[in-house]
């Protein structure tokens, strides 16, 4: 009789635009698409989340989306776009700040709200999570989680994370990393 690993409760947060979807690029700067028309999946994301999702983790999304409240989106096209990322990858839950910077609120990364409030709802061990980001906020509030921090670099015209746990050029390139480090951990 085999004896079964007990797993603890852990997710994998990723930011939306730039991770999961090609981020429209404004003087070098990445913005979101501005409808479900403009959305392109990059190469290589399904296969990636399948293998995490395969290695048991709960794949939330969180992302700021301040257009809302800058009145430059609609709230609409963002859960539009939301909805046709959850139809097309094996994502389990999409957290949204629709905030910006002059709303001082919880959820807006570079704090950590989304993911505490996430963390909480699923019940995670924070410590053995992961976040994955494409921007110094990602990291940031992952860090102010207690996360793992995986900085996938675009290369990007603006401030670069300070501090990560790893640095990786694409989702494919964080799911091995994230996957051997697991397989380092259970060795140990």
């Amino acid at each position: 009789m085999g004896s079964k690993r007990v797993i603890k409760n852990r997710a994998v947060f990723l930011d939306r635009d730039g991770v999961l979807n090609r981020a429209v690029l404004r003087e070098g700067k990445p913005c979101p698409p501005s409808s479900s028309s403009e959305l392109e999946i990059l190469p290589g994301v399904r296969e990636a989340l399948c293998r995490l999702r395969d290695a048991g983790f709960p794949l939330i999304v969180v992302t700021n989306q301040p257009d809302v409240a800058r009145g430059s989106q609609s709230r609409e096209a963002v859960e539009a776009i939301n909805s046709e990322i959850m139809t097309r990858l094996p994502i389990d839950e999409v957290r949204v700040c629709y905030h910006d910077n002059v709303d001082r609120c919880q959820c807006r990364k570079p704090l950590p709200g989304l993911l505490l409030d996430a963390a909480r709802a699923w019940r995670l061990d924070l410590a053995s999570s992961y976040i994955v980001g494409d921007r110094w906020r990602d990291i940031e509030a992952g860090e102010g989680a207690g996360t793992i921090t995986i900085f996938i670099d675009h290369h990007y015209q603006e401030p670069q994370p300070q501090r990560f746990h790893a640095k990786v050029a694409s989702l494919a390139e964080a799911a091995d990393w994230i996957l051997q480090y697991e397989r380092r951990k259970n060795e140990d």
